[in-house]
């Protein structure tokens, strides 16, 4: 059976014109560590911070064309060539009512244009150093799909 390489990206502050997650990959195995005194079992390692348009609930709401988050799920992610960016860029794939969504650089809830970007949140409504947390992602997605493996997000 062939391993999968997983991503999860927990939104933790939903906002009235942005969303900021943590991205982290999925662990094949848990990790113990102690943490004030107790034994902690982690399926998942922290690998950046992320920002996204506003999430709106799409039952109730209208989707606004590059401001709405894409909604909750799993979605397989391939790195694809990307013509608005003439770069090699992640590309998430059927997500039900958007097309287009990407993984790419950026700092503002402006940049998102309905997609993710990867980064730090270290500033209120932004995210920094954007790039090298992308080239971070792009670097173990890349070693993943050379062992084989599919990659896969899932949104929460």
């Amino acid at each position: 059976m062939k391993k999968n390489f997983e991503l999860v990206l927990v939104r933790i502050a939903k906002m009235s014109n942005y969303t900021i997650g943590r991205l982290y990959v999925k662990l094949e195995t848990p990790v113990s560590k102690c943490v004030d005194g107790e034994m902690v079992s982690e399926d998942k390692r922290y690998l950046c911070d992320t920002l996204e348009p506003k999430r709106r609930n799409l039952k109730k709401e209208k989707k606004v064309a590059g401001r709405t988050a894409i909604p909750e799920g799993r979605y397989r992610v391939m790195i694809t060539k990307s013509y608005r960016f003439q770069r090699w860029l992640p590309l998430l794939l059927d997500v039900p009512g958007f097309s287009g969504i990407r993984i790419h650089a950026g700092n503002y809830p402006a940049d998102t244009q309905g997609c993710i970007l990867p980064g730090y949140n270290r500033k209120k409504g932004m995210v920094v150093n954007s790039r090298a947390a992308l080239q971070q992602l792009m670097f173990e997605m890349t070693a993943a799909q050379e062992r084989g493996e599919q990659v896969w997000i899932t949104i929460s």
